[in-house]
């Protein structure tokens, strides 16, 4: 006698719309969506407080290992600074025709500092803090945000050694010393914008980071930092191409910017037109820019 089995009836199974509904019925949303930009922004700003804590940490534990402590964070670039001079200024001779080359010189290699010490820290934001990443919710902007308050603070701290070596070369005290805030701050909006652009990058391929100190170094030696631009591009043996990008590379218009405020020597001639148009453009362009390239990833932020 033949049996016949009879399975027991199937439900069906939810086609992803209705998931979709059922999710959105119960307020339930996906685990670790991106949020909308405007709210992403929201959410920054409420981490606000950590990002300074984060950046004062860090800088705080930076030489806490070395005997000489935070006295680093002034001897580094003035160190650097000794061996350019001595390499660029007297063995290559370009401090001649430069008014006040020591304090143009030292101001140069503070501001570079700051460019690449903010974008070297930017590119391992994400890739060396994949446990602080994965351990916890928050935007994942505060990172490469941080790094770069970090380098700011850094720089304001080593300010107090660049004032000193000013008024020993002679430099007065003027009233566009003042003109380094708004300098400053568009600094910051560009290397925070860059930050963020090689954050995403470093942390899909970790391997970027093995190769900005090469390109950091090329960008250096283009910037000005140890020769004047303004004299280079005042010779005809150049291409009109190559003295335009020259003097609107951004690392060298805030340099220059920031020459111009603190040294007297230092004239508006010797800046490229429409310099404070260049300086704000190029702060909108990698700021906002760089921003928005890091949050249409945020999801994806330690993964893998």
């Amino acid at each position: 006698m033949s049996q016949v089995l009879h399975t027991p009836p199937q439900a069906p199974v939810p086609a992803d719309d209705d998931l979709a509904a059922l999710a959105a019925r119960h307020g339930l949303s996906v685990s670790g969506a991106r949020p909308a930009l405007p709210e992403y922004v929201r959410l920054l700003w409420a981490r606000r407080h950590f990002i300074t804590a984060f950046a004062t940490a860090k800088l705080t534990a930076q030489y806490s290992q070395a005997k000489l402590g935070q006295v680093w964070q002034v001897m580094t670039p003035l160190l650097n600074a000794a061996v350019y001079y001595f390499i660029f200024g007297v063995l290559l001779g370009t401090k001649h025709g430069v008014p006040d080359y020591i304090p143009f010189l030292v101001t140069g290699v503070f501001i570079w500092t700051f460019t690449q010490s903010s974008i070297m820290a930017g590119t391992r934001a994400i890739s060396g803090n994949l446990g602080l990443v994965r351990a916890l919710h928050f935007p994942r902007a505060a990172l490469p945000l941080s790094f770069c308050l970090q380098q700011l603070q850094q720089l304001l701290f080593s300010m107090g050694a660049l004032v000193v070596i000013l008024l020993c070369f002679g430099v007065p005290v003027g009233v566009s010393w003042l003109l380094a805030v708004p300098a400053l701050f568009l600094q910051f909006m560009f290397n925070a914008g860059v930050s963020m652009v090689m954050a995403r990058m470093g942390a899909r391929t970790p391997d970027i980071a093995q190769l900005m100190p090469f390109v950091l170094r090329t960008w250096m030696y283009v910037s000005g930092v140890m020769w004047s631009i303004d004299k280079l591009a005042q010779k005809d043996s150049l291409p009109h191409a190559v003295t335009v990008a020259l003097t609107a590379n951004p690392a060298a218009v805030y340099i220059d910017l920031m020459r111009f405020a603190l040294i007297d020597s230092f004239h508006a001639s010797q800046l490229p037109a429409h310099v404070w148009a260049l300086a704000a453009g190029w702060a909108l362009v990698a700021g906002v820019g760089g921003f928005i390239y890091f949050w249409k990833a945020e999801e994806t932020y330690g993964r893998g």
